[in-house]
Formats: C-alpha cells, structure tokens, sequence
C-alpha cells in the first residue's frame, strides 16, 4: 500500500476506465482526531481510503491509499447500494484549460434536455443527480452515506477490516495536522 496526498488519489479514481455509475461511498468523522474519513469503492476498482481534514477555510490537506483492488462480497457490503437514497457523490474532472466555445455549447445543451426531461417526468432526486452526472460526464458517482458529526457504522467496519492501513494512514494525518499547527488555532 502507498499512501499518497489525497488528491493524487481521487485523481486516480478519476483516471479509471471504470463504469462511473458503479462507485458507491461511505464517510463520516474521523475516529480521535480533526478531520473526516472517506472510502470510495467501484466493484472493478476496488477500495480507496481518503483521510482529510482543512487546514483552513480555503484548504483541504489529506492523505490516502488503494486499500484493495477489488470489492468482494464482504468489503461491498459496507457500502451503499446503488438504490440508497441517503445521499450522493461525485467526482469532476479538473478543467485544465477552459473548453473551446463549441464544445461549452455542447455541454450546455445536453445538460438542459437532461433538465427538461427531469421537469416533464415525476423523477426521484436521487435519478435526477444520475442524469446530471451523465450529461456532464463525472468520471465518477454514486450513492453515498456520510454523516458530518459522526461516523456511519459501516465506516467503523471498513476501519477494522483494513486495520493496518487505518493506522498508517492515520498516522500521516497526525503528521501533517503537527506540521501545520492545525491543533493550536489562531496566535
């Protein structure tokens, strides 16, 4: 396993030639610290652990790993199902230079027919988010269970199952939280 700055990761989830609909995503609070814990999985992918935290309002710092190459039966079944409702993710491509004029055009059109279809048609919000990460091709998305003030069970359980890296990976973040004086507050 090699742990790298977290956003190398979710880069990695991006450049997989993978179904985007298929991810799926659990997170919460991390477990004795600052920060939060995320695992996104893809059946083909298989398991990334993300630990973040903000270093201030304007900066997220983090690290991460692949935790396993692919999601057998036991490891799946932390994650949500396709059909959760509880709530979604997504992961965009980062723009490294801004689309031509034509191809925001486009874009454009094909994400207001999927509005339009949506308003003319009873559609859950949860399938509306689905076409809408369609049309403007996330590279990755999915059903997600995450809670901000706490952690969900099943984040608990992907952390004792994958033990080892939840305690390297912890690690790291301790070592960058002590590196950025993130625990003193302001002086």
């Amino acid at each position: 396993m090699r742990v790298r700055d977290w956003q190398d990761v979710l880069q990695d989830v991006i450049d997989r030639d993978v179904d985007p609909e298929g991810w799926r995503a659990a997170g919460g609070a991390r477990a004795g610290g600052v920060g939060e814990d995320l695992y996104l999985g893809h059946p083909s992918a298989g398991l990334y652990h993300l630990k973040t935290y903000a270093k201030n309002p304007f900066q997220v710092r983090g690290v991460g790993a692949q935790v396993a190459r692919k999601l057998d039966d036991e490891i799946g079944s932390y994650l949500p199902e396709k059909e959760f409702r509880g709530g979604r993710f997504a992961v965009r491509h980062p723009e490294r230079e801004r689309p031509n004029e034509k191809e925001a055009e486009v874009r454009a059109k094909r994400l207001e027919e999927t509005i339009k279809a949506h308003a003319d048609a009873p559609t859950s919000a949860a399938d509306l988010f689905d076409d809408v990460m369609e049309a403007i091709e996330s590279p990755a998305f999915g059903p997600m269970d995450f809670d901000n003030y706490d952690r969900p069970e099943s984040v608990g359980d992907l952390s004792e199952t994958f033990e080892e890296a939840e305690k390297l990976l912890s690690s790291e973040l301790d070592d960058l939280i002590d590196e950025d004086e993130v625990g003193r507050g302001f002086q």
